[in-house]
C-alpha cells in the first residue's frame, strides 16, 4: 500500500482551475519531487494535502486512510508535516522552544500546573527538553539551543523549521522550496540535511523545488505540473530529459 495516494484532485478559485485532475502515488521511504514553472499549482497542491484548502473533487489517502476533508490539525495528527517557502519560525522564541512547540501534542500538563509549576509540569518539561535536544543534535543545532530563532543564520533557520516539523512525528514530510534564498554552500548543506532526515527517521519526503541541481541530486521520482495539470511523471532522469518538460520551463 502506498503511503500517499492522491486521485483526481481538483480545485477552482472563481473561474480559474488551479489544480485539475491531479494524481500522485508515493511509496513509503521515497524522496519525491514536485516541480513546475511559477504559477503551475505546486503550493496549491501542498495546501490541499495539508487541509488549508478543501478540494472540489478528488480523494487524498494517507496510509490507506481518507484525509480529504479533515482539518489541518487532524491531518498533522494523521502524519503530515510541512515547511514553507517563506520560513515561519517563532522568531522571538529560542531554538529549543521552537522545537518544543512541535512536541506539544505528545507532552501535556494542565494550564494550572503550567502556571504554578506543580504536578506533572517539571517532569513533562524535563522529558520535552530531552526529546527536543535529541532532535537538535540530529540537525547540529544543539549548540544554539538558547539562541533566538531570529538570530540564526538563514541556513540554520531552515534546519530549525525542518526539526520543528519532525517534532510532530510525521509519516510524510512536505518541503516547500527549502532551498529558496540559499547560496550554493547552504544548498549543499540542505541536501545533506534532507538525506540525513530520510536516513535517521526512515522518512518519506515530498518536496517542491526550483533548484534543478538539488532535485536531480536527491529525488528519485518527479511529477511535473504545468497550468495545474500533470505534464509528466516518472523517474527523475527521464522526466528532466522530457522535451515537454524542457519546453514548459524554457519556452519554445
Amino acid at each position: 500500500m502506498a503511503l500517499l495516494d492522491v486521485n483526481n484532485l481538483s480545485i477552482s478559485f472563481g473561474g480559474l482551475r488551479a489544480v485539475d485532475n491531479f494524481n500522485i502515488t508515493i511509496e513509503k521511504g521515497e524522496l519525491y519531487g514536485l516541480i513546475g514553472p511559477n504559477g503551475a499549482g505546486k503550493t496549491t497542491v501542498f495546501n490541499l494535502l495539508t487541509g488549508v484548502y478543501k478540494p472540489n473533487e478528488g480523494i487524498i489517502r494517507l496510509d490507506g486512510d481518507d484525509i480529504t476533508r479533515k482539518s489541518t490539525i487532524e491531518i498533522n495528527h494523521a502524519g503530515i508535516a510541512r515547511t514553507f517557502q517563506n520560513i515561519r519560525l517563532f522568531r522571538n522564541m529560542s531554538v529549543i522552544d521552537n522545537v518544543k512547540v512541535g512536541l506539544a501534542e505528545k507532552f501535556k500538563y494542565s494550564a494550572l500546573e503550567g502556571m504554578l509549576h506543580v504536578g506533572k509540569y517539571r517532569k513533562v518539561e524535563k522529558e520535552m527538553d530531552y526529546e527536543a535536544m535529541s532532535l537538535l543534535k540530529v540537525f547540529d543545532l544543539d549548540g544554539s539551543r538558547d539562541v533566538l530563532a531570529a538570530n540564526l543564520p538563514y541556513g540554520k533557520q531552515r534546519k530549525l523549521e525542518i526539526a520543528r516539523a519532525m517534532a510532530t512525528g510525521p509519516k510524510l514530510l512536505l518541503l516547500d522550496e527549502p532551498a529558496a534564498g540559499m547560496n550554493p554552500n547552504e544548498t549543499k548543506e540542505l541536501m545533506d540535511t534532507i538525506a540525513l532526515v530520510r536516513r535517521e527517521f526512515d522518512m518519506t519526503i515530498l518536496l517542491i523545488e526550483h533548484d534543478m541541481k538539488l532535485v536531480s541530486g536527491i529525488c528519485e521520482k518527479l511529477t511535473v505540473l504545468n497550468f495545474g495539470r500533470v505534464l509528466c511523471q516518472g523517474e527523475t532522469k527521464e522526466v528532466l530529459s522530457n522535451p515537454e518538460v524542457i519546453t514548459a520551463y524554457l519556452g519554445e
